[in-house]
């Protein structure tokens, strides 16, 4: 009947939906010297969360001020409201526009190079933007390098 009780209460726990008694709860079955066998699996995860509540942080983390959180908030904000601004302006001035000539060809082999052309360009385009993501990756690693530090 407990056992039953307990799968009851490990589904509700995995789907996020247990109160803090119902928790309290699951860790002291599971705490206990009798655990149901196909329940047993469960033990060491449990037994982790309770070591881990009991253990003390190593380093003392500090609190970002508030005003730079504000701030960063509001200027990510205002450079969203420009990039939409943007989009839409961009893509109203360009919809007036038709463009006369679609490039077709009337030889294949012509219309084989231009578009090894074109690929080439577009590779080149994003290998350069791929060499940008580079530098970004290394300054994120500099920078929580640093922020460990502190």
């Amino acid at each position: 009947m407990e056992s039953v009780k307990m799968e009851q209460l490990l589904e509700k726990y995995f789907d996020g939906l247990t109160t803090l008694a119902e928790e309290k709860e699951l860790s002291a079955y599971f705490s206990s010297a009798y655990v149901a066998p196909h329940l047993e699996q469960y033990r060491d995860m449990f037994g982790y969360f309770k070591a881990a509540r009991l253990e003390a942080p190593q380093q003392e983390l500090k609190a970002l001020p508030k005003n730079r959180t504000i701030n960063i908030t509001a200027w990510l904000s205002v450079a969203a409201s420009v990039v939409v601004l943007l989009g839409v302006g961009s893509y109203f001035m360009l919809q007036d526009r038709q463009p006369e000539n679609l490039g077709t060809f009337d030889n294949p082999e012509v219309a084989y190079r231009e578009t090894q052309k074109a690929l080439a360009l577009l590779s080149g385009h994003i290998n350069q933007g791929a060499e940008s993501v580079r530098y970004v990756e290394v300054y994120e690693c500099a920078k929580n390098k640093s922020l460990l530090l502190q």
